[in-house]
């Protein structure tokens, strides 16, 4: 769009996943390692008087256009707390698969208050920016800054940035939609947490590709085994990345269905995408890079 500004809303990639427990309100308290990758959707915006939603792209007719976007969602909850807000026409480029564990809804909820925090002098770390985040989406706040860090509870408590090693992957996503709410319910039948909180200091220490691996490799997804119970695809595409040559460790990403393998270089990642997608042409595939210095709209 002419005059437009323009933000990439990155995949936010779940590297951990432990389920803490159930609180009494129903919602689940979490704590993740969470990582952004360099493939992203692209939201225009252009300031003027009326605030409205054009989505274009692959993944289209799943996010739709209507109040439920969480696009639209973002921007009346910050108008709501800032008088006087500049609102105008949203494009949003919609590149990810929808409610597929990559955060893309939250992700670009997130972009939405980075463009109007721009388009009204607001700075990044306004109080009324960060509010309108969680009132939108319990996994908006972590991706108004995108960049590496530990989430905990229900998404509203975040460590400072990480200084994490860029990481080669491969994303798949079987094409399966698998929702949150029926795989936390599972989780609550099968179990407890996996194993012991992530521990800041293991964290600082990993400051280099392998050391990361070895860390990641003590820690799981808690809610992998309850969204293979209702989406059995994602244990094909697990297979299936485990057995790329070079794959130092795959697993679901948030609540699935997409799934990353971790690569041993950015060239295996490359190659591990182009068999993936001629032996799989209907699964969703991306070779990236997880925390990457910049990201492509």
């Amino acid at each position: 769009m002419p005059g437009s500004l323009v933000e990439a809303a990155p995949a936010k990639v779940n590297l951990t996943l432990r389920v803490v427990g159930r609180r009494s309100d129903g919602y689940h308290d979490l704590e993740s390692l969470v990582v952004f990758a360099d493939v992203a959707d692209r939201l225009s915006f252009v300031p003027g008087e009326s605030l409205s939603l054009t989505v274009r792209g692959p993944g289209a007719d799943a996010a739709g256009e209507g109040d439920d976007n969480l696009v639209l969602k973002a921007a009346r909850a910050l108008a709501a707390r800032r008088s006087g807000l500049r609102l105008g026409p949203f494009r949003l480029d919609k590149r990810l698969p929808v409610a597929a564990g990559l955060g893309g809804g939250s992700s670009d909820a997130a972009a939405a208050l980075r463009l109007l925090a721009q388009a009204n002098d607001l700075a990044r770390d306004d109080a009324d920016l960060a509010a309108a985040a969680r009132a939108t989406g319990a996994d908006v706040p972590v991706c108004l800054d995108p960049r590496a860090r530990v989430m905990r509870g229900i998404g509203d408590r975040l460590s400072a940035p990480l200084a994490l090693p860029a990481l080669p992957a491969v994303l798949v996503n079987p094409g399966v939609a698998v929702p949150t709410k029926e795989v936390f319910a599972a989780w609550t039948d099968a179990g407890s947490p996996s194993g012991p909180a992530l521990d800041d200091v293991e964290l600082r220490a990993a400051n280099t590709r392998d050391r990361l691996l070895q860390l990641l490799a003590t820690k799981s997804n808690d809610l992998e085994r309850p969204a293979i119970a209702l989406a059995p695809a994602i244990a094909d595409v697990l297979a299936a990345l485990r057995a790329l040559p070079g794959c130092r460790l795959a697993r679901m990403s948030g609540s699935g269905a997409t799934c990353l393998a971790l690569a041993a270089s950015a060239t295996a990642a490359r190659a591990a995408e182009g068999s993936l997608r001629e032996a799989r042409p209907h699964w969703w595939v991306r070779a990236v890079t997880l925390n990457a210095e910049s990201l492509r709209a």
